[in-house]
């Protein structure tokens, strides 16, 4: 099976080069009389440095790769209304796809063209777009969580009106160098009314999915594996609906989308197929004015599963959506190590944020969160509080606290010491000073108090920035006082980074020694584990 597994991946990668270079040469030369070429370069390159104390150990990255790189090279060439785009991954010993496995493999990683006539644009090849706010369908590249669900097929915009456009696509899924057997359509048609007083955005979209044949087969093989009570005939076809309108009057922004799903058969929470429909409910509210801002938002989740296929569980494998967040996402290192992400089967979510600056060197922030499973089991609370001081020239301060609670169970449900409930206070401070205009140093330090997982952290940094060109950093995040009933906490270890970035017109060099401890790695709400790290990290990237 991985014998031909591996003849397909090749077939498919050259079918792909030679249905893109025969459209090239087949193209009139004159179009590229005139044109612009462009692209740009990212290089990830890991040294994978041994540390059993903090767990880094014990996988083939360390034991005999020892390094590892990830490559991606994009072109874009502009004519004559004409775009062609293509993307060229390069793995070698990468850690992306699975990160205690070494990956290797090469070829092209996206490729496109698209004609632009007058209100109509045409697009061949890998499509990235989305419809509304992505809870139906969205197709995007995340590098830093291995996504890449890009839509292969073919899709067309067109102008209706000078206030309505529509859209459509059809195609087969990106997955790595292949593609996932189901065929995905979709339909968006969306308008743009009003003024500058009173603003509506309304939009509605359809979307269908067919299993393939192969994906079937593992469906039904699965389906007779279970009890006889659960065992259901499963669907070939799956319909989804969404509409969406933004309205804006004066200072009011107010977004709601209600979607829903036909019946299929997706893996419930105890991992059984079952035959059932779904939806999904969300809104946001927003209020500004001078000195005072208000964002309220809130969203329901019941079995809206959108997949290529049940088949597809692995890690975020064969996603054909993006649920958005309700939570707020912390970039501060303590906090995110708990950020919630979207559940899919079952959710309660609501958040309200209050900006107020009461004079004009001083601002306060206050949010809370609230997020259950429909059947009111708890999954997230966070009460935050921060202040922010620019009362001296040189000087930028600030201040707050985090209460957090966080069902480690479900959200991390492959962690391996996954437990019911963390509850966690973290006391936290950002000092700037502005030595002049492109000088500055910048200290964080941040204080988790909690029982349960690795237990209490420190985290200290210190940064100096001459901007634009140069930024080092140097931090450490400390197990001060560890939880010892966790198996993978045998003592209190230190997690030390030094980071050095060189900036120099689109050249952009990053330098890091990083110790990193086994967690969670989010980004955007779509989240995945990540075991612990050590080794040095250097990232290139450019563009031209």
């Amino acid at each position: 099976m991985r014998l031909n597994s591996e003849k397909n991946n090749k077939s498919a990668q050259l079918m792909n080069k030679t249905i893109f270079l025969f459209l090239l040469i087949s193209l009139p030369a004159r179009l590229f009389a005139q044109g612009t070429l462009s692209g740009d370069l990212q290089t990830n390159v890991n040294f994978f440095m041994k540390d059993s104390a903090i767990g880094a150990a014990g996988n083939p990255l360390y034991d005999h790769a020892l390094t590892g790189s990830e490559t991606w090279v994009s072109l874009r060439y502009n004519t004559n209304g004409w775009t062609f785009n293509m993307r060229a991954d390069i793995f070698n010993n990468s850690n992306l796809y699975n990160p205690a496995q070494a990956y290797t493999a090469n070829g092209i990683g996206a490729y496109s063209i698209t004609k632009e006539m007058n209100d109509l644009a045409i697009t061949v090849g890998y499509i990235y777009d989305q419809i509304g706010s992505g809870i139906l369908f969205r197709s995007y590249e995340d590098r830093g969580l291995q996504i890449d669900n890009a839509l292969e097929g073919i899709g067309l915009k067109y102008k209706l009106t000078k206030n309505i456009f529509v859209k459509g696509f059809m195609g087969q899924q990106k997955n790595l160098f292949d593609k996932y057997g189901p065929v995905i359509r979709g339909l968006n048609a969306e308008g743009d009314f009003g003024g500058k007083k009173l603003h509506i955005v309304p939009g509605i979209g359809v979307l269908n999915r067919t299993i393939d044949d192969a994906s079937m087969t593992g469906i039904a093989a699965r389906i007779n594996g279970q009890d006889v009570s659960t065992r259901f005939n499963p669907r070939w076809n799956v319909y989804a609906f969404t509409a969406y309108n933004t309205l804006t009057y004066k200072s009011l922004t107010w977004y709601m989308e209600g979607a829903y799903k036909t019946h299929e058969a997706i893996a419930n929470a105890d991992n059984i197929l079952v035959d059932v429909p779904g939806n999904v409910e969300y809104t946001t509210i927003s209020y500004g004015k001078k000195g005072l801002a208000i964002n309220l938002a809130a969203k329901r989740t019941e079995n809206f599963v959108m997949r290529t296929s049940p088949n597809d569980i692995l890690l975020n494998s064969g996603m054909l959506n993006w649920q958005p967040v309700v939570a707020v996402i912390r970039p501060e290192r303590l906090m995110s190590r708990y950020t919630p992400a979207s559940q899919d089967l079952s959710e309660m979510a609501a958040n309200l944020n209050v900006f107020y600056s009461p004079s004009e060197v001083t601002n306060l922030v206050g949010s809370y969160t609230y997020i259950n499973q429909l059947n009111n089991v708890e999954l997230y609370r966070e009460g935050y509080v921060e202040v922010n001081y620019t009362g001296n020239k040189n000087w930028v301060i600030q201040g707050g606290l985090q209460y957090m609670e966080y069902n480690q169970k479900v959200y991390q449900v492959s962690f391996p010491t996954g437990q019911p409930m963390i509850y966690g206070i973290t006391p936290f401070t950002e000092i700037t000073y502005k030595v002049n205009d492109t000088k500055s140093v910048r200290f964080e330090a941040q204080y988790m108090n909690t029982k349960q997982d690795f237990g209490s952290w420190m985290f200290v940094l210190l940064e100096y920035n001459v901007a634009p060109k140069f930024s080092i950093s140097a931090s450490d995040m400390y197990n001060i006082d560890p939880n010892y009933n966790n198996s993978l906490v045998t003592k209190a270890n230190h997690y030390y980074s030094v980071y050095g970035a060189f900036t120099k017109g689109p050249h952009r060099l990053s330098l890091a020694y990083v110790k990193q401890v086994a967690g969670i790695n989010c980004s955007g709400g779509v989240c995945r584990y990540e075991p612990a790290f050590s080794g040095v990290r250097t990232t290139l990237t450019t563009s031209f």
